[in-house]
């Protein structure tokens, strides 16, 4: 039996998730899991739980690089509850790491006292720091792996600017810009040079075919999304803008590909002609 059907799965098909951290021996958050999210927290050893507010699979810290390194996955005795022995990453060593969407360490952060709930451990780091895209106004709803526009906001998918400010973010990890490796995983990309990130650009096109032979439109989506957004760092690698793609598409928008085939071939012999 698949061990996957051991857990009591609710009628919406859903787990509950306790994330409890290793180190600091401190309850983090409480989420949500499917199947998949479940299946892919122990493929990967990162926690990816899934957003019912967006209804969509969430790799936890997706959003901020705040990921949580997942040592053990425990179901309780009566198998409707996870509970997760996790790592919490994305703060330079020895500094707590941050699991709330509100800069906190932990999602607990309001305690019971003299019948009032009282806010007793502290903002570590500004929520605007750690997601940038939410500076000046309402939070976006679409991420993807490593550096997104917003964690679990339950909002529509944006305009088509997204691209556009996804590259801006992309843009601020770089280390002109002031990236910082110890807390951005584009940034620790960037510093380990094109060849990493282009083979992060293969990797991601394994998994985007690997999940359309499994056929799981949910899935087929998340792996889609992370080759996007790591052909947008190579892209950036480069000196190159999502703009600079679009304009192409635009170019070849009402000519039939058989054509632009042909004309492409053209223009590559006469390039090893000259």
């Amino acid at each position: 039996m698949d061990w996957l059907d051991s857990v009591k799965w609710d009628r919406d098909g859903l787990v509950p998730v306790i994330a409890h951290e290793v180190r600091s021996g401190d309850v983090l958050m409480l989420a949500f899991m499917n199947r998949e999210a479940l299946a892919l927290t122990a493929e990967r050893g990162q926690a990816v739980y899934w957003s019912r507010s967006r209804a969509r699979l969430w790799h936890k810290g997706e959003a901020s690089g705040h990921f949580q390194q997942v040592h053990e996955i425990r179901l309780d005795c009566d198998a409707d509850v996870v509970l997760l022995e996790v790592s919490q990453l994305g703060r330079a060593a020895g500094l707590p790491g941050i699991a709330c969407h509100t800069g906190r360490h932990s999602c607990f952060f309001r305690r019971l006292e003299g019948g009032r709930w009282q806010e007793v451990d502290p903002v570590l780091e500004a929520p605007e720091k750690i997601y940038p895209s939410r500076q000046g106004g309402a939070p976006t709803a679409v991420a993807v792996r490593g550096e997104p526009l917003g964690e679990d906001s339950g909002q529509d998918v944006p305009a088509p600017d997204l691209l556009a400010r996804l590259a801006a973010v992309i843009e601020s990890r770089q280390p002109g810009q002031g990236g910082d490796p110890a807390t951005s995983y584009v940034a620790r990309l960037f510093a380990k040079g094109t060849d990493a990130i282009l083979k992060k650009v293969g990797e991601e096109a394994t998994e985007v075919v690997m999940a359309a032979k499994d056929g799981v439109p949910v899935k087929i989506v998340y792996e889609v999304a992370d080759l996007w957004f790591h052909s947008m760092i190579a892209l950036a690698a480069f000196g190159l803008k999502p703009a600079d793609v679009l304009a192409e598409l635009a170019r070849r928008e009402g000519v039939s590909g058989i054509e632009e085939f042909a004309l492409r071939k053209v223009r590559q012999r006469e390039q090893e002609g000259s």
